[in-house]
């Protein structure tokens, strides 16, 4: 094989998946603790791409620099190793398996379904316990809308919106995650009984971010954004989205480890929707696995996304459920801990499905 400069810079993305590993020793190794396990990997480099079988990685750190076998050492230690549970109060979220989040908005001008829940906090506290019956794990409350052109919403505004519902959700013992880009807005969520953050913005919206979630030493899922602190839908020239976005995200996930998180604590999401084109979305979902090389667990949210659109006849955002469920099936066969979704019942089903099958297979 010919191997790229030595100065390139180096990605791993696990390939090859496989039924069970049984019978190969050595061939194989499984995905961040899931239920995956794969035989290969495509080694990325600026211009460059190749497949190493499992067995072959071992004799590449020897042929390829020193710095970039320390490197493809630290991918592969994170790609395989296990993922730790996520707190949620006295819950845990286990992560050796694909969990569902369910949408829970309190906005009347989401892309998907705004105004739909009403604005009275209990019955949109209804359909976030629904959602936790119908099997969700986590219920992220969002109170302002992220979607293309959405007007910015006074974090006062955002505060009265989802603090009643996640006080509510709270009492019941429902893991919680909050959406949103606003220090002040994760203040009164964490306080009201949220356990994690979730920030389109990667903690880049507001410069006190960081230092709320530090304080709070709560989880966070850090979002790539094009653009974080005005919006997320900039369209910038991608040279490579699949390894342009891990860049971004791995530069990220560094600074928010410096600026007082625990590693363990941080979550990864690459931002389908959010300043790709349809092509680019699709390589995301496409190389998923990719951002295993993170060593964090990694969110996909792509439910009702405009890329289901785009390629079913422009059907409108609640006619996007079959296009759904065919990323989410995406996601976990790429291993994807958490799949952020609004149909949460139909979700659930087809993971549930998609887990015997994987256990009838492991089991041979």
């Amino acid at each position: 094989m010919t191997l790229p400069p030595p100065a390139a810079r180096l990605h791993l993305r696990p390939i090859h998946f496989v039924d069970t590993p049984v019978g190969l020793d050595g061939q194989a190794a499984r995905l961040a603790g899931g239920m995956q396990w794969f035989a290969a990997y495509e080694l990325l480099a600026p211009g460059f791409r190749a497949t190493v079988p499992l067995a072959d990685f071992p004799p590449l750190l020897e042929r390829v620099s020193t710095t970039q076998a320390e490197r493809l050492q630290l991918l592969h230690a994170r790609i395989t190793a296990p993922r730790a549970p996520i707190a949620c109060g006295a819950r845990m979220l286990r992560l050796d398996q694909p969990l569902v989040a369910g949408i829970l908005n309190c906005t009347p001008d989401s892309f998907s379904d705004g105004g739909r829940n009403g604005a009275d906090p209990a019955s949109i506290a209804a359909v976030g316990h629904r959602m936790a019956e119908a099997g969700a794990a986590l219920i992220d409350v969002g109170g302002e809308s992220t979607r293309p052109g959405a007007a910015t919403v006074w974090e006062g505004d955002e505060i009265a919106r989802v603090v009643p519902v996640i006080e509510r959700l709270a009492a019941s013992g429902t893991p919680i995650s909050i959406d949103t880009r606003k220090a002040a807005v994760m203040e009164a969520a964490l306080a009201a009984g949220a356990h994690i953050v979730n920030d389109v913005a990667a903690l880049l919206f507001e410069p006190r971010a960081l230092e709320v979630v530090a304080r709070a030493g709560c989880p966070v899922v850090l979002m790539h954004s094009p653009d974080p602190a005005t919006g997320g839908h900039a369209r910038p020239g991608y040279r490579n989205v699949l390894t342009d976005v891990f860049d971004w995200l791995e530069q990220r996930v560094e600074a928010v480890v410096a600026g007082g998180v625990a590693r363990a604590n941080i979550l990864v999401d690459p931002g389908v929707g959010f300043g790709k084109s349809l092509a680019e979305n699709l390589a995301l979902v496409n190389g998923l696995a990719i951002f295993h090389g993170l060593g964090c667990p990694v969110l996909l949210g792509a439910s009702r996304k405009r890329m289901i659109g785009a390629l079913s006849k422009e059907a409108p955002a609640d006619q996007r459920l079959g296009g759904s469920l065919t990323l989410a099936l995406k996601g976990a066969d790429a291993g994807a801990q958490l799949i952020r979704v609004h149909d949460v019942g139909d979700t659930v089903q087809a993971l549930r499905v998609w887990r015997g099958l994987r256990d009838t297979a492991l089991a041979g």
